[in-house]
């Protein structure tokens, strides 16, 4: 029932919505005399925050239509190249001729977008040829189209990077290092033509007993029963995944933004005193924020499961006992050919300090000289990959470290 109630909820807030939308409208009116008064101003930022507060948020678009190379402006073009059930590859194409690397950015599938990483896609265009891992909202699979789970995932970022071609970079953010690096692994078992020449991994969980969070210690907290059992639950109608068994989107953010409810409360009173004092730009910046992290999707419940068990429980890929579909051993030893990057934020409350650097010590055959560990001062988890520090810090190292390891150089741009 509880995704029924949040549906209800919603219906039941839409005429309130529509009301406060008019009467902002009303308010603002240059023809409304009363709008030049104090009051005015207070009941207008009230119903703006209302609106907004209430908005269901649907999939954001990356808005990415140029980018500057060598001084010029350049056009880009999103193509989406390769199409799978539950998510597909997009590639921002360059109308410039470049041989720069290719990079697979793989995004999260932890009840964001993939535009979440619009930052960090924005800040490797200029010189890397860019690819990300868009996943579909579970709750518009429909159940006949089957299931997504763990070894899904792994699978997904195989065929990507066999889609790209060989010298591909990977780049996990969050989540998907211990997929990704359980892919990288698989793939240089096989001595696969399409493995990875680097691997850069973001603020993952890839081994959560090091300097364990809140989060950690709630899905361990736990029996796997307790979470198939209280966030579990089936998409209602009239969407296109009815009675599929999901995590909701909303729940997940509802508990990060319980993490860290002081701060969120304090930044929507910001924008309120912003918007009352007439300064829109101000507001605009931070509701930007809001606006992308507040629209969320809904993962399958195979996925979301396996993940508690085998990431967050079992502890499966730092124990060496990580399977993929019929028992095919994870072994991260068997990388030896691609260089490893890892980057922290001292400041990350989701995935702590040495979450990340224990790829190091489980890639054990990858030579020293291959290795960087990089941690970033000041950064909480979202400014590892997004903002200010991330683009004129964490970005030039990660970059650097694919240039150097890249097989194919840098070529002289010529503009299409």
């Amino acid at each position: 029932m509880l995704y029924q109630i949040y549906e209800m909820q919603h219906a039941a807030l839409t005429p309130i919505r529509v009301i406060a939308d008019h009467s902002l409208q009303a308010l603002r009116s240059p023809w409304n005399p009363l709008a030049y008064t104090p009051g005015a101003h207070l009941m207008a930022a009230a119903c703006d925050q209302f609106e907004h507060l209430t908005r269901r948020y649907g999939k954001p678009k990356f808005g990415l239509h140029t980018t500057l190379i060598d001084g010029q402006e350049v056009v880009i073009e999103e193509q989406i190249v390769d199409r799978k059930t539950f998510g597909q590859l997009k590639h921002f194409r360059r109308h410039a001729e470049r041989n720069d690397p290719k990079v697979l950015i793989v995004a999260p599938m932890s009840g964001h977008y993939a535009t979440l990483l619009r930052g960090t896609v924005e800040a490797m265009l200029p010189d890397h040829e860019v690819y990300i891992t868009d996943w579909r909202d579970a709750r518009n699979v429909p159940l006949f189209e089957g299931t997504f789970d763990f070894d899904d995932y792994i699978d997904y970022v195989i065929r990507f990077l066999e889609h790209i071609g060989p010298n591909t970079h990977v780049l996990a953010v969050c989540q998907p290092c211990v997929p990704v690096l359980a892919a990288v692994a698989l793939m240089s078992a096989e001595n696969h033509e399409c493995t990875p020449t680097t691997m850069t991994l973001m603020g993952g969980p890839i081994d959560v007993r090091c300097n364990p969070t809140k989060v950690n210690e709630l899905a361990h907290s736990r029996p796997l029963s307790w979470f198939k059992n209280n966030v579990i639950v089936k998409v209602p109608p009239p969407n296109a995944g009815f009675m599929r068994p999901v995590y909701p989107g909303f729940l997940q953010l509802a508990g990060f933004m319980s993490m860290n409810l002081d701060r969120h409360f304090e930044a929507h009173r910001t924008i309120y005193r912003h918007l009352v004092a007439g300064d829109g730009e101000s507001a605009a910046a931070k509701r930007e924020f809001y606006e992308e992290y507040l629209a969320v999707m809904d993962l399958c419940e195979e996925f979301y499961l396996q993940t508690i068990q085998r990431v967050f429980q079992d502890y499966a890929l730092p124990k060496g006992e990580l399977m993929w579909w019929d028992g095919e051993p994870v072994r991260p030893a068997a990388i030896t050919r691609t260089a490893l990057m890892t980057v922290e934020g001292a400041k990350d409350d989701i995935c702590g300090i040495g979450q990340t650097q224990a790829a190091h010590d489980l890639c054990t055959n990858i030579p020293n000289h291959m290795r960087l560990h990089y941690e970033q001062p000041g950064v909480g988890h979202y400014g590892i990959f997004n903002g200010r520090r991330w683009r004129e810090e964490i970005a030039p190292q990660v970059k650097a470290f694919i240039r150097n390891y890249d097989q194919e150089g840098k070529g002289r741009m010529t503009v299409a």
